[in-house]
């Protein structure tokens, strides 16, 4: 598979600032993507967080905060569970648009990893869902 990245874009009407929370501060995750154990730090690991029937937290995706020039572009790499660990990379870009942002996300690395194309659906589909829930969650109450 020659080309297998997912590159999605969104217009929001915030400020890049405001965007970068939402994008960094784990409170501001749970909002729209999955609770984080912590705020992302540059260099430092992440996971993103679900629970199991039980209760207990568990490991939904996870990888490290590669590269933050806030509030303009967020570089992460980033597995979940079908990918057994195999790491690909997110990378966030956010420009000024007008007098908002536009948001566009890269997600790279998925034929270095031989992801089904199964797999490759079904994160383009979860970003789908993830960009509504983070539009929903920007709004103004």
């Amino acid at each position: 598979m020659t080309d297998a990245a997912i590159t999605k874009t969104v217009f929001l009407e915030a400020s890049r600032e405001t965007v970068w929370h939402f994008l960094t501060d784990r409170d501001k995750l749970a909002m729209w993507f999955h609770r984080a154990d912590q705020d992302l730090r540059d260099g430092e690991d992440y996971a993103l967080l679900g629970k199991t029937d039980d209760g207990a937290d568990m490991k939904l995706c996870w990888g490290t905060v590669l590269e933050m020039d806030r509030p303009s572009r967020l570089v992460c790499s980033f597995t979940v569970q079908p990918l057994n660990g195999a790491m690909t990379t997110v990378t966030w870009t956010l420009d000024e648009v007008g007098d908002g942002t536009r948001l566009t996300l890269q997600h790279t690395g998925l034929a270095e990893v031989d992801a089904p194309f199964s797999l490759m659906m079904a994160l383009d589909a979860g970003w789908d869902e993830h960009f509504g829930a983070l539009r929903k969650a920007m709004k103004p109450q």
